[in-house]
């Protein structure tokens, strides 16, 4: 395949989806212009199984997978890899446990028959194990002293209230402490199946040959006690301001995060909203909130903001850092500017460089092969179509000023906001 072909953008001529017998999606784009091939997918479980005593569990299964298998131990495992050059890596998140790993294309095979030994015949070492269990503890202690970390996680708490979202996917000291070597086997036996799988094969390979090596590696998974992920609520939303402070004693600054609900990726004013967020506090030196509170009166580190949108309810958000002084000063300009964006519709400018930042920065997406894979995965969870990156620009240009204030309008109540700060 020629360069020039290689860096257009993903469609249905060279995407090849392919679902195996026990249901796992296969999803290839050949590349030769390097030696190399990149794996990227997803396993249907996570999080959401986490019992509210024992929070953490996912994630702390996901590290463990490659502790030890029926057949490598720890050493043994990254010996392997390591001898060709390759990586293998896994990380649990609400809805799923999703995994990575790169090779030269002639130890694919390899690559791809240790990705099967980790995700279905992990053993737990108690050992490793126990060394696992230290290491994430430094982390959450890590991270209660981290003002940014906290003031998320606090935020969380207060929109998602009540809803499986308001809890820490990484857990806590002491529902870490409480997971067993058995809570890892049983979580393991339940959660991990073919059923919902996806895996994205993009390198120096034809489709074919991919999907067959894929088949041969897990083509013959079956696990009739996988279960299905418990359905989400219905989300409570807020019908008043709320706001919480997370105390860290004799830190330097403090973290602000100020929003609101947002949209799904699926919803189709998703991008609206992402070209609203763009120029809320993203574009050029983060946008409005980057011109207001930082450039003009001098009062964060940092202030942007973000859109994450996913299978269930998003949040729409502005972050800052600041001196501990300023946090009034600086949360009251960021409100200021969430009620602009609600009140007038976005100029005529501002939307056409969002616009064209948009369409200008998609091909970075495709410059790697990794790049290539994750956004397979995204037009397949979110059910985008394999033309999704054909008609991308098409979408962003027919978003119009109307468009960003009434779905603005929809998700920003300014008299009903969650904020959360974290500091002193």
């Amino acid at each position: 395949m020629s360069k020039t072909k290689m860096n257009s953008l993903p469609g249905p001529e060279d995407i090849h989806r392919e679902v195996l017998p026990n249901g796992i999606v296969v999803l290839a784009r050949p590349n030769f212009n390097s030696p190399s091939v990149s794996i990227n997918g997803y396993i249907q479980t996570g999080s959401l199984f986490d019992p509210d005593d024992k929070l953490g569990l996912a994630d702390f299964a996901a590290s463990a997978l490659t502790r030890g298998t029926a057949n490598h131990s720890f050493d043994a495992l990254y010996n392997e890899l390591e001898s060709v050059g390759a990586s293998l890596g896994f990380d649990s998140g609400l809805h799923t446990t999703s995994f990575s790993g790169r090779a030269l294309a002639e130890d694919l095979p390899l690559l791809l028959g240790l990705l099967s030994e980790t995700a279905r015949q992990p053993v737990f070492p108690d050992d490793e194990v126990e060394k696992l269990r230290n290491q994430l503890l430094t982390g959450l202690a890590i991270r209660m002293q981290d003002t940014s970390d906290m003031a998320d996680i606090t935020f969380d708490e207060i929109l998602y209230h009540d809803h499986p979202y308001s809890r820490s996917e990484d857990g806590n000291p002491e529902s870490i402490k409480a997971i067993t070597r058995q809570d890892l086997v049983d979580y393991h036996h339940f959660g991990f199946g073919p059923r919902g799988m996806v895996i994205a094969v993009v390198g120096a390979i034809e489709p074919k040959e991919a999907v067959r090596l894929v088949h041969r590696a897990v083509g013959d998974w079956k696990n009739p006690d996988q279960r299905e992920l418990p359905q989400l609520p219905e989300l409570k939303l807020l019908d008043e301001t709320v706001k919480h402070h997370y105390r860290i004693a004799d830190k330097p600054q403090a973290d602000i995060v100020i929003g609101t609900n947002g949209p799904l990726r699926k919803d189709p004013e998703y991008m609206a909203a992402s070209l609203g967020n763009s120029i809320l506090g993203q574009f050029g030196m983060m946008g409005r909130v980057g011109e207001s509170v930082r450039e003009k009166a001098g009062l964060a580190y940092y202030v942007y903001s973000s859109l994450s949108a996913g299978i269930g309810p998003g949040a729409w958000t502005v972050s800052a850092g600041v001196n501990p002084s300023n946090v009034k000063k600086a949360g009251d300009l960021i409100i200021k500017e969430l009620k602009r964006i609600v009140k007038e519709a976005v100029t005529e400018e501002e939307l056409s460089d969002s616009q064209a930042n948009f369409i200008g920065r998609l091909p970075l997406a495709f410059e790697s092969n990794s790049g290539v894979a994750g956004s397979l995965l995204s037009i397949e969870r979110y059910d985008l179509g394999l033309d999704y990156y054909h008609r991308y620009p098409d979408l962003v240009r027919s978003v119009t000023a109307s468009d960003v204030l009434e779905v603005a309008r929809k998700y920003i109540a300014p008299d009903r906001l969650a904020i959360a700060t974290a500091g002193p």
